[in-house]
C-alpha cells in the first residue's frame, strides 16, 4: 500500500502532538523539545504499524503464535522508541537547545518508554479497527451518525474474484484464502484514492460504496475500476511468483436510495437496506451468468460522464429476480486494457 503525503504529515503531528502532551502532563521538559522527540518516534512507530518500515519483520511477526507475536512486537516498538529518541536527542543536540550530553539526549527514560509503548498500543488499536471496518464506517460509529436510521443516496459496487472454486480446488484451502486476502488487499488503496469505502466482504466478494454524489463526482465509481485493474497488473510478476496467475475480477455497479442504519449489539455494524443493495447484488451473479467483466445499471450509467477510455455496449432493459420492473443495463467494452 503506499501512503502520500497526507499520512506523512499526519504521523509527524501526531507523533508532535503526544510528546507534547507529554511535556505537559510530567512537567520534565518544555513541550515544544518533548514535541521534537514525539514526531521522531511517533513517525516511526506509525510506519512500523502500517507496514512502511521493517515489513518482512511484520510479516514475521504474523506467523508466529500469539504469545511470540505480542513479545516481538514489543521488542520491534522498543527498538524504534530507542532509535526514535536517539535521532530526536541528535537533533537537539546539534542544535544547542538543551546542555546535556548527546548520550543522556539520545536515550530515553523508563517513563518515556511506558508513555510510549500506550500510546502506540493506543494508535495501533485504533488505527486496526479502521482497517477492519473502513475508515468511513469507523468514523460514522464513532460520531453515532446512524444511531437512528437514514434515508440516503449511495452508489454501489459490488467487485469478486473470477474463477475462485476452480482457483480454490487447484491452490488449496490455505493457499486460496491467502490469494483471497492479497486480492482484498490491492482494492483497499485504489478505492481510498477514489474516496470509497469498503464495506463489507462477502465470500469471494467486496461491497464498495459512496454517497451518490461523491461516487459520480468525476466517475470516481468508474475511475476505481481501472485502478484497481492496474494495481493488479503492476504486481503481476509477484502474483505469478506467489500463486500461478493474476487475478481477474467481475463488477457490478448500480445506485438508488437505501436506508442505512447502525445494527447490532455487542458487535456493531452500518448496514444497508433496500432494493437498490439486492438489485446491485443481482447485478454481480448476472455477471457470471453473462460472462461480462463489468455491468453498470442505466440508473447509474445516467448520471455520470464518462471517463476517456471507456465504452459501454447497451444490452437493454432486463429482468431481474425480484424486482418488478425491468432495468437497463450496459456492459463495458473497453477501458481496462491488461498491463
Amino acid at each position: 500500500m503506499r501512503f502520500g503525503p497526507l499520512f506523512w504529515t499526519g504521523a509527524v503531528l501526531f507523533g508532535a502532538g503526544a510528546g507534547a502532551l507529554y511535556g505537559l502532563i510530567f512537567g520534565t521538559v518544555h513541550p515544544a523539545i518533548s514535541a521534537i522527540y514525539g514526531a521522531c518516534t511517533g513517525t516511526l512507530l506509525l510506519a512500523f504499524e502500517r507496514r512502511l518500515i521493517l515489513s518482512g519483520i511484520q510479516a514475521r511477526l504474523r506467523r508466529l503464535s500469539t504469545p511470540l507475536y505480542l513479545a516481538g512486537s514489543v521488542a520491534a516498538y522498543l527498538a524504534l522508541i530507542v532509535l526514535g529518541n536517539a535521532v530526536a536527542g541528535s537533533l537537539i543536540w546539534n542544535a544547542g537547545l538543551l546542555p546535556e550530553t548527546l548520550v543522556d539526549l539520545m536515550l530515553p527514560s523508563t517513563r518515556v518508554v511506558l508513555y510510549s509503548l500506550a500510546v502506540s498500543a493506543v494508535a495501533g488499536f485504533v488505527l486496526r479497527m479502521r482497517d477492519l471496518i473502513g475508515t468511513e464506517m469507523f468514523v460514522n460509529l464513532l460520531i453515532g451518525r446512524y444511531h437512528r436510521p437514514v434515508s440516503e443516496e449511495r452508489v454501489f459496487l459490488f467487485i469478486d474474484l473470477v474463477g475462485s472454486t476452480s482457483l480454490a480446488e487447484d491452490l488449496g484451502d490455505m493457499r486460496f484464502q491467502a490469494l483471497l486476502g492479497d486480492f482484498m488487499a490491492a482494492l483497499a488503496e485504489p478505492v481510498r484514492r477514489c474516496r470509497g469505502s469498503i464495506d463489507d466482504y462477502i465470500g469471494d466478494m467486496a461491497m464498495v460504496t459512496w454517497p451518490l454524489e461523491r461516487g459520480v463526482r468525476d466517475a470516481r465509481c468508474l475511475n476505481v475500476i481501472r485502478a484497481i485493474r492496474e494495481q493488479i497488473d503492476r504486481d503481476a510478476a509477484t502474483w505469478q511468483a506467489r500463486f500461478g496467475i493474476t487475478p481477474d475480477f467481475r463488477v457490478a455497479l448500480h445506485c438508488g436510495p437505501v436506508v442505512t442504519a447502525d445494527v447490532g449489539v455487542e458487535k456493531h455494524k452500518i448496514a444497508y437496506f433496500g432494493d437498490t443493495v439486492n438489485t446491485t447484488s443481482r447485478l454481480e451473479a448476472l455477471c457470471r451468468e453473462l460472462g461480462e467483466t463489468v455491468l453498470v445499471s442505466s440508473d447509474l450509467l445516467s448520471r455520470l460522464k464518462v471517463p476517456p477510455g471507456f465504452a459501454f455496449e447497451d444490452l437493454g432493459l432486463r429482468a431481474l429476480r425480484g424486482r418488478d420492473q425491468p432495468l437497463g443495463l450496459f456492459a463495458l467494452r473497453s477501458g481496462l486494457r491488461r498491463a
